[in-house]
């Protein structure tokens, strides 16, 4: 699952924790945080947050929802796209997006 839609990303988040179907999720620019700490907490799926470097807001915020993802220490990971702010529309930014998470599905669809 991808998302770039803050409620989506959320609804996306909220989804996983309710069961095992969703074998991995990427957000991009997304708000991670309105899941829910609770939410965060029963999460397993492996879950890749990324950022535009000029956001900053929402990377405070995605880098608190990472910590609340408990359940996967070794499957969750944040990456802040340099140069890219909030929509990551930048030139060349989608395409790096597009690259991390072709990895990320990569390792973790079955």
């Amino acid at each position: 699952m991808i998302s770039h839609t803050p409620t989506i990303q959320a609804a996306a988040l909220v989804a996983a924790a309710a069961g095992p179907t969703i074998s991995a999720i990427v957000s991009r620019g997304g708000r991670s945080d309105l899941a829910g700490n609770e939410v965060l907490a029963r999460i397993e799926t492996p879950t890749l947050l990324i950022v535009g470097e000029n956001d900053e807001e929402v990377i405070k915020l995605n880098q608190k929802a990472l910590i609340g993802l408990t359940k996967i220490q070794n499957k969750k990971k944040l990456v802040i796209i340099q140069g890219a702010a909030h929509l990551l529309e930048e030139p060349c930014t989608l395409e790096e997006v597009a690259r991390h998470a072709a990895g990320w599905f990569g390792c973790f669809l079955k």
